[in-house]
């Protein structure tokens, strides 16, 4: 027969000791997950944040053959010259008078180095109805041609120029003096 004693405490100790020790230390292999105080983050500055530009009313005579949309009006500041009341090019012609060149100077100075900067902008040329509309298409984009050749003459970017046409297509006059208004150039915001 076999007696075996009973172990001793200090014998018990031990085996006890290193079975805690080895839960308590390293039976996970997981780290103990850390908390870090939450704080409010505040929102990034805003720099150079564009405002939209304010819609397009309607197309406003500038000068005898100038009408630019009330977009473009608000964002540059130009005034309307005295003579704008009765905005044309003369029959057949394309030729620029002194207050088209005024409003064209501002505008110039706003696409160059005001709040249109690098910004683009279409320049439609429009007839009146008599002739073909072959005729009028071409004489419209005359017209609008020599806006933008005096714009680039003021060192306007020609990229930021669209150069387009409506010849009479939008021409509502029925008589010499509702002609007038159908010939000039509307200056317009190009939206993208």
């Amino acid at each position: 027969m076999v007696i075996v004693a009973a172990p001793t405490e200090d014998a018990m100790k031990t085996p006890m000791l290193a079975l805690a020790v080895a839960l308590v230390c390293g039976c996970s292999h997981q780290k103990p997950k850390t908390t870090t105080p939450t704080t409010e983050a505040e929102p990034p500055e805003e720099k150079n944040v564009q405002k939209p530009a304010p819609p397009v009313v309607a197309d406003q005579k500038v000068s005898n053959n100038l009408a630019l949309s009330g977009d473009l009006l608000a964002m540059c500041g130009i005034k309307a010259t005295p003579s704008a009341a009765n905005p044309k090019f003369d029959y057949d012609k394309d030729e620029l008078t002194s207050d088209d060149r005024n409003v064209l100077d501002q505008l110039a100075t706003c696409m160059t180095t005001g709040a249109l900067k690098g910004k683009p902008v279409a320049l439609i040329g429009r007839a009146d109805p008599r002739g073909t509309t072959e005729y009028n298409l071409g004489l419209g984009s005359r017209r609008a041609g020599t806006v933008s050749s005096y714009l680039e003459h003021l060192g306007v970017v020609q990229t930021q120029l669209a150069v387009t046409t409506r010849g009479s297509l939008d021409a509502t006059g029925t008589d010499d003096a509702t002609w007038a208004a159908d010939r000039r150039v509307d200056v317009q915001l190009k939206q993208d």
